[in-house]
């Protein structure tokens, strides 16, 4: 349970689905169709759907097209979009302000990048409080082997496995399969 005693929301993150950000992703088709099959499922629920998306002062240059969010999601009118310069989504964002005006203390974490922005997030609302369930089929990465990283079907794996064994008092947090998700 949250120590967020007066947060018994849910809400739906979704971190960083950029075509620059995704496009050479494994199993990008399929990470994307969950995370649209999860978006329907929260709106249907009156679950909040926060979209974060990231820039930087190269690749993801704010209005690029690298920049835009995937074509195949579309964030609802009502539905706020954090701006993100860091791989925390807390860091220097209304982001928190956000989940407080909702009543939110559980977060469900899709996106991208698993090694990055998505690692950072789970750890950076973990550690504020938050009650944090990773989606495990829900989550990719780009390929950093050139770089020393292990390909990306294990960083994924190892995300999906270290984030199952989190514990910390009074906060829960797991990783489930898409189809498992209960806001």
């Amino acid at each position: 349970m949250t120590t967020l005693t007066d947060r018994p929301h849910s809400a739906l993150l979704v971190i960083d689905v950029q075509n620059g950000v995704v496009a050479g992703a494994p199993r990008r088709d399929e990470v994307i169709a969950r995370i649209g099959a999860l978006v329907e499922r929260a709106r249907a629920g009156s679950v909040p759907v926060i979209w974060v998306q990231h820039s930087d002062d190269g690749e993801l240059k704010e209005g690029s097209e690298a920049w835009q969010y995937v074509p195949e999601l579309a964030r609802g009118e009502q539905e706020p979009l954090v701006h993100k310069r860091y791989g925390d989504s807390f860091e220097a964002t209304d982001l928190e302000a956000l989940l407080a005006e909702r009543g939110v203390g559980r977060l469900v974490v899709t996106g991208a990048q698993s090694d990055v922005c998505i690692r950072s997030t789970l750890h950076g609302g973990f550690v504020r409080g938050y009650d944090v369930t990773l989606v495990g089929d829900a989550h990719t990465t780009e390929d950093l082997s050139a770089y020393g990283a292990p390909a990306p079907e294990q960083v994924i794996e190892h995300t999906n496995l270290y984030w199952g064994f989190q514990s910390a008092p009074g906060r829960t947090a797991g990783t489930v399969s898409a189809a498992d998700v209960t806001f």
